[in-house]
């Protein structure tokens, strides 16, 4: 065993001693549990420890922040969903599962053909569920799944059940029932659909509260549509009129199109509202069973928010564009770590962290060896987590999205390598090289000026591409 693996599990063993003066000596109290919260389509300035000025209002997210590690440079591994969810099941990019749009994708072509796009996450696949499940764990999936139609649930992905998770990417029917989920059951009608999930959520925590678990909690909000219930919006709205002036949306061009400057909605506020209440209830949930102190809180976002479409609900700001682009504001996520006895409490980490380093990281703080011809992508974040950044070396950290996109992005890859990023655009195989430590918002493009580090990042891009078996889109035919 590593030094990582003896960590978590002389903590593992902490917690344990702890459950049993509590009357619980059971060999299963050795194990942490793991819930992970996957909200879809949240920005990193939608929530409140990350951005102080946000409209919006998320005081159980931010303390979770404030009892965990918060990732200022966590990043997705595409700025749509459905690619995302396959890095964080399988701890490998997009392009090795061959899923690098959302399922079933645009299918769009213009300048350029369309890439063929995969439908359905393989199952031969080991994914983070089945490696849990094999080591002794339950495991329950809620929420959205949107990997696969049936044949290619959650079920059959190593999770033992399943509500709501289907081959939907939004509420089709919107977030009030009836729903007309082929995974979830109805409620009455005018339920909505985040309350229902977050009572699916807690049932499922009780049930299995006697075992070590992995329950993953992927939130429908805050895709499209926005809607959310009328109180909500009637307290966000006398907020916006308390405040003169802030009622205008401004825009700025984003290369063809438009990207939102403003968080005044408030529909959308009134959405992560209740999407932060859900939180709240789930981790209450976990407090009042007594498992606290030994179950380990994941949360994150599966790409930027939605902010270059017309009536886009949102604002990256101070980052460039939103889903769809991989600008910062496409791909950055807020990220935060709860790791209870281990991570200092309001902690912060800078090092660039990205989807695929979830599953290994699950492995070491489960104390479950590594598996390194599955998760060939991602590395253990538990360095990190344990304050000890200088035990993680640097390394690039790559994108490819070779697809076109409602919200106005051009097919495109990117790499981040320490402060620098470089984003190559394959209409034309442009480039574009920026700093991020001196230039978050991505407006001045160094490549011209520095030749030779545009050509080091872009040879880092491509050898990577080569090595992935990433196609690219071809030319008209």
């Amino acid at each position: 065993m590593d030094r990582r693996g003896f960590m978590g599990r002389a903590w593992a063993m902490a917690a344990a001693i702890g459950a049993g003066a509590g009357g619980n000596g059971s060999a299963e109290a050795k194990k942490y549990n793991f819930v992970f919260f996957l909200i879809d389509d949240l920005g990193w300035a939608d929530v409140g420890c990350n951005n102080p000025d946000t409209f919006y209002e998320t005081p159980n997210i931010d303390r979770l922040a404030r009892e965990g590690m918060r990732f200022t440079d966590g990043y997705a591994a595409c700025p749509v969903c459905s690619p995302t969810r396959a890095s964080i099941m399988t701890g490998k990019y997009p392009v090795r599962v061959g899923i690098t749009d959302w399922i079933p994708g645009e299918n769009r072509s213009a300048k350029l053909r369309a890439v063929p796009n995969a439908d359905r996450l393989e199952l031969r696949e080991e994914t983070i569920a089945e490696a849990l499940r094999a080591a002794g764990y339950r495991t329950g999936f809620v929420g959205k799944w949107h990997l696969g139609a049936e044949g290619f649930y959650p079920e059959q992905q190593g999770f033992e059940s399943n509500a709501g998770g289907c081959n939907w990417g939004s509420p089709q029917k919107g977030y009030f029932a009836p729903w007309g989920m082929p995974t979830l059951s109805e409620s009455s009608k005018g339920t909505h659909l985040d309350d229902r999930l977050t009572e699916e959520a807690e049932k499922w925590l009780a049930e299995h509260q006697g075992q070590p678990f992995y329950l993953q909690f992927c939130h429908y909000t805050v895709h499209r549509p926005i809607q959310a219930k009328p109180e909500l919006v009637e307290k966000y709205r006398a907020k916006l009129a308390a405040r003169p002036g802030q009622e205008e949306v401004k825009l700025t061009a984003e290369h063809d199109v438009f990207n939102r400057e403003t968080q005044n909605d408030p529909v959308y506020a009134a959405m992560v509202e209740n999407m932060d209440a859900s939180i709240g209830r789930v981790l209450r949930k976990i407090k009042e069973l007594g498992l606290e102190e030994r179950t380990v809180v994941i949360f994150m976002s599966d790409n930027g928010g939605l902010s270059t479409v017309k009536n886009a609900p949102t604002s990256n700001r101070p980052f460039r564009a939103g889903k769809g682009w991989l600008y910062e504001g496409g791909i950055r996520e807020p990220l935060i770590i709860k790791w209870p006895g281990v991570t200092r409490p309001g902690s912060v980490c800078r090092h660039p962290v990205v989807s695929t380093d979830f599953y290994p990281t699950l492995l070491t703080m489960a104390g479950l060896p590594l598996k390194p011809e599955q998760h060939r992508d991602g590395v253990s974040l538990a360095p990190l987590l344990e304050g000890k950044k200088q035990e993680l070396a640097p390394r690039p950290i790559f994108w490819h999205y070779p697809h076109y996109h409602g919200s106005g992005h051009r097919p495109a890859g990117a790499v981040r390598f320490g402060d620098f990023k470089l984003i190559e655009f394959f209409e034309d195989m442009r480039v574009e090289l920026f700093h991020l430590k001196d230039d978050i918002a991505e407006k001045n493009d160094l490549s011209a000026r520095m030749p030779e580090k545009t050509a080091e990042l872009r040879r880092l891009l491509h050898d990577w591409r080569s090595r992935t078996g990433a196609r690219m889109p071809a030319g008209p035919e």
